[in-house]
């Protein structure tokens, strides 16, 4: 439903229902307006946005509408919500957009109607918004520059009235995560607004918005502007640790159902989809000393070393395995903890390397490398411990049931003191036989604990790095092999403070999330390539 300006809202209508202008176009205002400012009249001006802000409480509202009209580029404003807030005293110049959710399909849709002006600026957060000095003229400027779809920028938070910068990354090929912050402000250019509309064929609840950015970074650019071109109000006061698994909260599961289509369709058209077709594992090539390691890369982790040693060393199993501790040149006690249990069991392998320069995928090659290694190298963090004394046999018989080349386990979420923390159990349950391989492209994590295939991980080898070192293999191993799946948790993962992610600043974030997506990047082109090779064969063979 569609209310112009000065329009009460009828009463009685279904949150979510839309009613588009008409083929008189009622209600569009005129591009040109009159601004008044300390009772002077300005010169007409043209106004080449149409601005939709989201609604949820109407304190803040009035707030984020007159700061867009002082920008003097706005032709027209349109709140978004599910009830009509505008009076006499709220907005009364602004129109408004029945929508139960902004980011819906059908709310995007109703938008590419309405707008009517050059280019489109959405604002997605409910809390006030403070728009920069020139702050969308430069925005409209760097769109023309450019050529770009979609434009945002850096902008200042505002956390219970302190200020702070806030940059954000790049977009490239690989930042196909859903949740991608570009901010709450981006502005689109009205064409490519409506064109990918044109073309969108699913009914999102949730990921309409996501879907549109998809097809629209598919035929123009996404531009981001290093300049912090406003200020947007964080109520989420949440530690980074404490966020990092929002979206695998089993509460949000219909939402990622609804991405992970979106981004299947993405692939599908830009040629980077991957079949469900898999090259056959052998676990016969190679003789092993072992049937299992398990690998604990770990460096100043004295609190919590002997617990995970003690959960390795009480599996029962019918087969041999050994335990690989990398000791990265610890200092606080690490390596005498480490010594005593080495005194007390033979399985124990005490590596500390003669490189200073190792991650932690540095430290796993120097496991996986190591003439000790079993067949199969499973994963433990030095600060978490397994579940029971039965979790590397049912790793083991994984690889063998299901064929394949990786393990991927769950996990419960814990304090210090092993008591539940939520969400609970992370069972990454987005991860499926058909589809997996292609969703892994919109998640920032495939799950714990992992284990691979050691002539495989040996090919691969893993990226030196201490942060996403472990999806960058996942992602490499799907594309050729099944990854095997095992939805009961594994082990207890403990969240504290001396986990090396539970309190992250922006920097570190950034570079964090910049890394991944040039890893998406970069197995975007490999499949592609895959695909395109696979054709021409095809081809080959069709012209015989």
């Amino acid at each position: 439903m569609y209310l112009p300006p000065s329009q009460p809202s009828p009463k009685g209508e279904g949150a979510g229902s839309f009613s588009p202008l008409g083929e008189t176009g009622k209600g569009v205002m005129s591009s040109k307006i009159k601004l008044i400012d300390n009772q002077k009249k300005f010169l007409t001006m043209e106004k080449p946005i149409t601005s939709f802000i989201l609604f949820k409480d109407t304190k803040w509202l009035c707030k984020t509408a007159v700061s867009l009209r002082k920008s003097g580029t706005v032709e027209s404003i349109v709140i978004v919500g599910e009830e009509d807030p505008r009076g006499s005293s709220c907005c009364p110049d602004t129109s408004f957009l029945q929508a139960a959710v902004i980011t819906s399909t059908a709310a995007i849709k109703a938008m590419a109607e309405l707008a009517d002006s050059e280019y489109i600026l959405i604002y997605t957060k409910a809390f006030p918004l403070q728009v920069g000095q020139f702050a969308l003229q430069r925005m409209m400027q760097v769109c023309r520059d450019t050529d770009a779809g979609i434009v945002y920028s850096d902008y200042r938070e505002n956390r219970k009235g302190e200020l702070s910068a806030h940059p954000v990354i790049d977009y490239q090929e690989g930042s196909l995560r859903d949740d991608f912050n570009f901010g709450s402000v981006t502005l689109w250019k009205t064409a490519a607004f409506k064109e990918a509309c044109l073309s969108m064929d699913s009914d999102f609840r949730c990921a309409g918005l996501y879907d549109l950015r998809l097809r629209v970074s598919e035929k123009h650019p996404v531009v981001r502007i290093p300049e912090m071109l406003y200020t947007e109000v964080e109520p989420d006061m949440r530690l980074s640790g404490e966020k990092q698994f929002d979206y695998v909260d089993p509460k949000n599961r219909d939402v990622q159902i609804e991405m992970e289509s979106a981004c299947t369709s993405h692939l599908k058209r830009t040629g980077a989809w991957l079949s469900p077709e898999f090259s056959d594992i052998s676990f016969d090539t190679e003789d092993f000393p072992y049937e299992a390691s398990v690998i604990i890369p770990v460096k100043n982790r004295v609190k919590t070393i002997g617990d995970a040693i003690s959960s390795v060393l009480s599996q029962e199993t019918d087969f041999r395995f050994n335990l690989i501790v990398i000791d990265n040149h610890s200092t606080d006690g690490t390596t005498d903890r480490i010594r005593e249990f080495c005194e007390k069991d033979e399985r124990i392998v005490h590596i500390v390397p003669e490189r200073l320069d190792l991650g932690i995928g540095g430290c796993w090659n120097e496991g996986v490398f190591n003439e000790l290694c079993g067949k199969f190298a499973v994963q433990l963090d030095s600060d978490d411990l397994y579940s029971d004394s039965k979790v590397l046999s049912r790793i083991v018989e994984a690889f063998y049931t299901q064929k394949c080349a990786m393990v991927v386990g769950s996990y419960k979420m814990v304090n210090f003191n092993l008591e539940d923390l939520p969400p609970g159990i992370i069972d990454h349950r987005e991860w499926t036989p058909d589809n997996g391989r292609n969703n892994a492209l919109r998640i920032n994590g495939l799950g714990a604990p992992r284990a691979f295939y050691t002539p495989v991980l040996r090919n691969i080898r893993v990226p030196n790095v201490s942060y996403g070192e472990d999806y960058a293999v996942g992602l490499s191993i799907s594309r050729e092999y099944r990854i095997g799946r095992i939805y009961e948790p594994l082990y207890l993962c403990r969240r504290w403070e001396g986990n090396t992610d539970a309190a992250l600043d922006t920097a570190t974030l950034n570079a964090h999330n910049l890394y991944k997506d040039r890893l998406r990047t970069t197995e975007l082109l490999a499949r592609k390539k895959l695909n395109h090779s696979k054709l021409q064969v095809l081809n080959s063979i069709a012209a015989r």
